[in-house]
């Protein structure tokens, strides 16, 4: 299912199962990480300054880390303040009251830090981490269409996302290590997250660029970076409906429904996995051909456009998955 595709019908226990699981791989992992320089950085820095737009560094990777945790995503974890950090933290400010200059002072610190988990953990790579499936996906969709799934094409990418990070930042925080043999034991962000209650409503934003979950007494749940639209596919301002929650869903590829294909081409039904357009989740809208999903791609989201729709990174998809069901209202908003 996605911006042009037809939806299944998929029970919410389904995405419950996957939230379980995935947390008990989380807790599993949960053990004290390494003593390295950088880890070192990150979990005990020296001294807490601020950082704003430009950053980079351990305290950036530890703002973002919280800022995950939190529910105020700063997409991939990447130790880079750029736009999306930017929007996390100013976001997260005004739920909590601070002035949203975007910048992590004392104040905001101090709230991040009342977070005593652990920021980095130790995972150890399993026999299914290394053996996948993973398979590389071919550019022509036509051959995509061919495929039984769409999965990670390395067990490099899989980690990276099951971990919120960028596969460049995962290996420098391994140094030397194999990312993809079973029994290697790796520093990975803990990004496992509290539940964050239902939503009541979610709201779109355009010019921000957002996706927000709200819940009762206008209380912020969560607040994700989105792709949405474009001057050919401009975001359907207005009042909708979430109509369905697709975990895996299947992609509809219509030539028709994209502005930069040739439309003879032939219509293909692309198969689910983490590597399908529409992601690990779809969450259909009352308006046609329109939704919320997730993304091949982390690095990318939030930057270009998209045709139409709303997308996420999986991990952020996933999590707004259950917040929400079906009938509740999205407001997409300039």
């Amino acid at each position: 299912m996605t911006c042009n595709g037809t939806r299944r019908a998929v029970t919410h226990d389904m995405l419950l199962v996957h939230h379980f699981l995935a947390t008990a791989a989380l807790l599993a992992a949960a053990a004290t990480a390494p003593n390295i320089p950088l880890v070192d950085e990150i979990t005990s820095p020296a001294k807490m300054t601020a950082i704003g737009p430009g950053a980079s560094g351990p305290l950036v990777i530890r703002a973002q880390i919280l800022l995950d945790r939190a529910h105020f995503s700063p997409g991939e974890i990447d130790g880079a303040y750029g736009e999306d950090l930017g929007i996390a933290v100013k976001g997260f400010q005004e739920k909590h009251n601070i002035n949203p200059d975007g910048i992590i002072g004392p104040e905001m610190w101090t709230l991040l830090n009342g977070d005593r988990n652990q920021l980095l953990i130790r995972y150890t790579i399993t026999a299914t981490d290394e053996r996948g499936p993973f398979e590389n996906i071919p550019k022509d969709v036509q051959e995509q269409a061919k495929m039984r799934s769409m999965p990670y094409q390395t067990p490099n990418e899989a980690l990276a996302e099951r971990f919120h990070i960028s596969p460049k930042l995962l290996a420098q925080l391994n140094p030397g290590k194999d990312l993809t043999k079973a029994g290697e034991i790796l520093t990975v962000p803990n990004v496992r997250r509290a539940a964050a209650g239902l939503a009541t409503r979610v709201v779109v934003s355009k010019s921000k660029r957002t996706v927000t979950a709200i819940g009762a007494r206008d209380v912020v749940l969560a607040q994700y970076p989105a792709t949405m639209g474009g001057p050919h596919d401009p975001l359907p301002i207005g009042e909708w409906k979430i109509i369905s929650v697709t975990p895996n869903p299947w992609f509809l590829w219509n030539p028709e429904r994209f502005w930069n294909v040739d439309p003879s081409k032939a219509i293909a039904k692309l198969p689910p996995g983490p590597n399908n357009p529409a992601g690990t989740v779809w969450m259909g809208l009352s308006k046609e051909h329109y939704g919320i999903h997730g993304s091949p791609e982390p690095g990318a989201v939030r930057h270009g456009e998209s045709y139409g729709c709303i997308r996420l990174t999986n991990w952020d998809a996933d999590d707004l998955a259950h917040m929400v069901r079906r009938g509740l209202t999205a407001s997409l908003v300039e």
